[in-house]
């Protein structure tokens, strides 16, 4: 497997409260691990949040017993979420910090995801399958039938999130399972990529770049080209 990861702070922001982490070596009891967090709250607190987020799962994962990947991812990310909720509580600055995480890994030819907020997952082989779902109001209203799928991505609440890391505990996670085929490509990105890009532009990039880091940066390069309103962060790996 091979994985590619890069965060950039987009066009129009001062910092970059996107956080991301990718390995293609064990972590703890865990073959491989990709990571996305996208911050939110104060200028400080947006970064610490998805910063103090994954730096929590990798300190969990290296020293846990389990060995069943969801089981792990499970249990890492509600020690990030608790570790996260006494951080803010140390300092009224930090107040309201939260971030999103989206979290995946690679074992015995299945591909296990955990989900808070509106990070996504993507698997891309001819087609791309949106694997995670968002934990927005915008999802919830497409749900309800409130409002249209084609309406979301313009609608001025879409960046109001249901579910984070830091608010609080227990947090609820959602988790998927998939098979995997060789050549499949697996794409973990925060909302600045989706916001800027649609899926069938995603798609026609990653398919049309054959390495995992050209691909990503082209795709950072779309987002901003199409205004880079947010921070992006993008893992992409191919089996």
């Amino acid at each position: 497997m091979r994985i590619y990861s890069i965060t950039d702070i987009g066009m129009r922001r001062s910092s970059n409260q996107d956080f991301i982490y990718a390995s293609e070596q064990p972590v703890g009891n865990l073959p491989n691990l990709m990571i996305v967090a996208d911050g939110m709250g104060g200028h400080n607190a947006g970064d610490l949040a998805s910063r103090y987020t994954v730096e929590s799962i990798i300190e969990y994962l290296e020293k846990a017993g389990e060995k069943r990947p969801i089981a792990l991812l499970s249990e890492a990310i509600h020690y990030a979420n608790e570790r996260v909720i006494e951080k803010a509580a140390t300092d009224r600055a930090l107040e309201g910090m939260g971030t999103t995480v989206v979290a995946a890994v690679v074992r015995d030819g299945c591909l296990y995801v955990a989900n808070v907020g509106d990070s996504r997952l993507y698997l891309i082989d001819q087609q791309i399958s949106q694997i995670t779902r968002d934990h927005s109001l915008v999802e919830e209203m497409v749900r309800m039938g409130e409002i249209q799928r084609k309406d979301a991505r313009t609608h001025p609440d879409k960046n109001v999130i249901t579910r984070a890391i830091g608010v609080k505990a227990p947090v609820r996670i959602d988790f998927f399972d998939v098979k995997l085929e060789e050549g499949d490509r697996i794409l973990l990105c925060s909302d600045g990529l989706t916001n800027m890009v649609e899926d069938s532009e995603i798609l026609q990039i990653v398919r049309k770049y054959h390495s995992p880091k050209e691909a990503a940066c082209h795709l950072v390069n779309e987002a901003n080209k199409n205004g880079g309103k947010d921070n992006i962060s993008v893992v992409l790996a191919e089996v």
